[in-house]
């Protein structure tokens, strides 16, 4: 089983839906019981707040539930998971500043790293403060990004 945990900044946009969005690529390619998916957040905000409903809507419009409450990441955290995934490089710092030491820090990659069609150290932007098309366009990154993770963890 390898374990993931996708991580932005408040856990109610960004990597909630990269979170359900891979745990729904991974069940469509018979692959479900091989990941584990979580999503977190670098900063405290919204522990126990359920998803955006922007996120909930754009998702639910490919047939993806996003469901969950938001969680912190914090330290201890690493010994959870086997790959933690940034949305962003500010995220991508922050993960970087709590970590213990060269073994939590081989588990953090931008999670667009993985999106083969996407430019170097690219980014999850974090659709917040803009509309469904913002929200629509985070969905479409989480899935290419995801098809690359899932290609590379399990390749066909």
């Amino acid at each position: 089983m390898t374990r993931l945990c996708f991580v932005c900044l408040g856990n109610i946009c960004r990597s909630p839906m990269a979170e359900c969005v891979v745990r729904a690529l991974a069940d469509a390619r018979g692959a479900g019981d091989r990941v584990h998916c979580e999503s977190a957040g670098t900063a405290a905000y919204h522990v126990g707040d359920p998803p955006d409903r922007r996120t909930v809507a754009a998702a639910a419009r490919h047939g993806v539930r996003v469901d969950g409450l938001g969680a912190h990441f914090t330290a201890a955290r690493f010994d959870d998971f086997d790959l933690v995934l940034a949305m962003d490089r500010a995220n991508l710092r922050d993960l970087q500043r709590i970590a213990r030491g060269p073994e939590d820090l081989a588990k953090l990659r931008l999670f667009r790293s993985f999106d083969p069609r996407a430019p170097r150290d690219a980014e999850v932007d974090d659709p917040y403060y803009g509309d469904a098309r913002g929200f629509e366009e985070t969905y479409r990154v989480c899935r290419d990004a995801g098809e690359g993770l899932l290609d590379s963890l399990f390749p066909r």
